[in-house]
């Protein structure tokens, strides 16, 4: 993938090194496993404190443009999500996007790294302690490749997209008037696929949107579809537990997110991600 060259200026506000809390248990090693199931790639933000109970002081970051690498990378590539959406969505605000370390307060509550990389609805807020990269490379058998890591923020801006066009306050009703918790999860799988549909319409026009500062090179989609195959319910509940409980997805199984995955890649609409027909 090449960005190097492409426009800054993705809305980030930069709060590594201010001492987050350190995570209960040893690390991010530790929980990470145990939660990433249930959390990579997006987060119910109303189980926030159900996960970390505790809350710490409101601090706030550098905001502009990161020095480093890694943050220079979360910021051209926020920037050209925010060319690509500008364009598709009337109407369209950036998120704010947050970089952390190990903790940081959110309008949802006490984030930690552990939750892996979030969107916050009440605050339109997306945190990312990069050290998820390397769980998820080094863990999960995701792909260290950069554009993997590009689907990992176009995943979280796809959740803002849901939230400023409706998508995410119609599921949770729709989740309120469930049954039981085996409906409401398809609900939750719903958004999380429509998330990655939106992030592979993203990177098919993410070339369009920034004069070919931001491209895609051969391989990159697969190297993202095999992170969209190594972060699937039912591959990171073997891994968890030995073996799947399909009742208890909540961001549906590696068929389902390769698939969605190419499905707005190949596509290029948003209009052609809609998870929520078959409900």
């Amino acid at each position: 993938m090449q960005w190097m060259g492409g426009r800054r200026g993705g809305g980030v506000e930069d709060r590594r090194g201010l001492g987050g809390a350190k995570i209960a248990g040893g690390g991010i090693g530790t929980l990470a496993l145990a939660l990433i199931g249930y959390f990579v790639f997006g987060i119910d933000p109303q189980l926030t404190t159900q996960v970390v109970n505790q809350y710490g002081p409101a601090e706030q970051g550098k905001a502009g443009t990161p020095a480093d690498q890694a943050g220079q990378f979360v910021d051209v590539i926020s920037a050209n999500i925010n060319d690509v959406w500008s364009t598709r969505l009337d109407g369209y605000r950036p998120p704010r996007v947050v970089l952390y370390e190990q903790g940081t307060s959110t309008g949802c509550g006490y984030g930690q790294a552990a939750m892996g990389p979030f969107y916050c609805p009440p605050d339109a807020t997306i945190y990312l302690d990069l050290s998820f990269w390397r769980e998820m490379e080094t863990r999960l058998g995701a792909s260290g490749a950069e554009f993997a890591r590009a689907y990992v923020i176009a995943h979280e801006f796809g959740h803002h997209v849901q939230r400023l066009t409706g998508a995410t306050n119609k599921v949770e009703e729709a989740q309120r008037r469930a049954g039981g918790r085996s409906e409401a999860n398809q609900y939750s799988v719903a958004l999380e696929l429509q998330a990655d549909c939106y992030a592979g319409v993203w990177a098919a026009n993410a070339s369009a949107a920034s004069n070919g500062k931001v491209t895609l090179e051969p391989g990159d989609l697969e190297e993202g579809l095999k992170t969209a195959r190594a972060i699937g319910d039912d591959a990171l509940q073997r891994k968890s537990q030995g073996h799947v409980v399909p009742e208890n997805f909540t961001h549906g199984s590696s068929e389902q997110r390769m698939r969605w995955l190419r499905r707005g890649f190949e596509s290029r609409d948003p209009g052609q991600c809609d998870t929520f027909s078959a409900l």
